[in-house]
């Protein structure tokens, strides 16, 4: 089979016998050619199959109109939908994507960003790994003038552009929603301490429990690297404790499952009616379980892609915008709601 091949702006002014200047300009609509050359050069340029040089554009405008994303994990349900909100507002702007999964190593983050560099992105947006403690590898981009968002695990830095869940005020809701329903030992499964988002859930889990004038048993807090084995330990802490929870505050829906296995495989208690589990993130599939987490803080995923997405154009648009930093407000959805 003969395929077309490209037509060069140089040979479809041969073809009429008008210069390469004037077939330029004539296919960028230029108002100095005239209506007639402007739609013969149009025809031409479509019958000799010609598809503009985007290398070329692009090198011109010093645009690449690409962005990189780096997630922890594509496989988790919060980052795919978060990553249809960032597509969504590329696709409207002409933008390509790249992705990257520093799968929660900080040297594959400072990997990613290195590729990303060599292929000249535009901007960034960035959801930080658990092992990341500074921003230094991000601040390189940022001096070379890329700008640089972060979503949903942001640094607690003033200067930084976030979109994030307010953390802290949904875990004041959690505390409410459990101390309704008597529940007076509540235990916190962590996640690490380097996630500003492991201290927002512990600040306003310790806010909510004071509201309530309760003590709070530091033998009840357990952190878990996010791993299976490090949910099963913390569990496995938590429940060796003197006084044993009635309810488990979890890091999310995932801490939530594995917590929830824990005890079903190595204990004799029964869920939602021994212990019950409420945790972050509103899985889709939550719904689908047996002894689902009772509640789960929505964090609205898909609206913090096209938010920070949103952020970034703005600011490689150059403009000057009034607010660095967006906080959502959680949703609680229980179960019985």
């Amino acid at each position: 089979m003969q395929v077309n091949k490209q037509a060069t702006i140089k040979e479809i002014a041969k073809k009429l016998g008008v210069s390469i200047s004037t077939v330029s300009r004539a296919l960028h609509d230029h108002p100095s050619i005239g209506l007639r050359t402007k739609t013969r050069v149009q025809e031409v340029a479509k019958e000799m199959n010609y598809e503009p040089n985007q290398a070329a554009i692009q090198f011109k405008m010093g645009k690449t109109f690409t962005l990189g994303v780096i997630i922890p994990e594509l496989r988790e349900n919060f980052f795919s939908m978060a990553i249809s909100g960032i597509e969504d507002i590329a696709f409207e702007n002409n933008y390509n994507v790249l992705f990257g999964q520093s799968h929660d190593d900080v040297e594959k983050e400072k990997a990613i960003l290195a590729t990303f560099k060599k292929n000249r992105i535009d901007g960034l947006l960035v959801s930080l790994s658990k092992a990341t403690k500074n921003l230094d590898h991000f601040l390189e981009l940022i001096n070379a003038d890329t700008p640089v968002v972060f979503f949903d695990r942001v640094p607690k830095n003033e200067d930084a552009y976030t979109v994030s869940c307010d953390l802290y005020k949904s875990s004041i809701k959690i505390v409410d929603y459990l101390w309704e329903r008597g529940h007076r030992h509540i235990a916190l499964l962590k996640g690490p301490q380097t996630l500003q988002a492991t201290n927002e859930r512990m600040r306003g889990f310790m806010e909510g429990l004071s509201k309530k004038r309760a003590k709070t048993d530091p033998s009840l807090f357990s952190s878990s690297d996010l791993t299976q084995q490090g949910n099963w330990d913390a569990m496995k802490d938590i429940l060796s404790q003197k006084n044993r929870p009635t309810a488990v505050v979890a890091f999310n829906d995932y801490v939530a499952l594995d917590a929830m296995q824990y005890v079903k495989r190595f204990t004799k208690l029964k869920i939602n009616k021994d212990i019950c589990f409420v945790s972050y993130s509103n899985l889709p599939m939550r719904v689908y379980l047996e002894t689902p987490p009772l509640v789960s803080i929505e964090q609205f995923p898909y609206e913090q892609g096209k938010r920070a997405a949103e952020m970034l154009m703005n600011l490689m648009n150059g403009k000057t915008l009034t607010e660095k930093q967006i906080v959502l407000d959680g949703e609680l959805i229980a179960l019985d709601s």
